[in-house]
């Protein structure tokens, strides 16, 4: 009962997906470090776009409620997270 209450109030708050999301794209530029596929400053440019877009999504929840425009700028900030993240890995640079 007690998962289903704060699976319920992440559902409202509609930031489980974001944090799915976030962690994904985590998991993505820790491959591209242990791969070879980012450089050392690839990589904190990479890791700092996502601190930010964690920031962003902290303040959007600050007040209680994430509003649908708030989504969609967050979800536009993961899409570009996104692009970069694959654009960074497959431009042959390496270590």
């Amino acid at each position: 009962m007690l998962v289903l209450s704060s699976v319920s109030v992440f559902a409202q708050r509609g930031t489980v997906s974001n944090s799915a999301r976030q962690g994904g794209q985590q998991a993505r530029i820790a491959e591209g470090v242990r791969s070879g596929d980012l450089t050392r400053r690839e990589t904190r440019v990479l890791e700092r776009e996502q601190k930010k877009i964690q920031i962003e999504k902290r303040l959007a929840q600050a007040d209680g409620k994430v509003t649908p425009a708030e989504k969609r700028f967050l979800r536009r900030e993961q899409n570009r997270a996104s692009r970069h993240i694959a654009r960074q890995k497959h431009d042959r640079q390496g270590r």
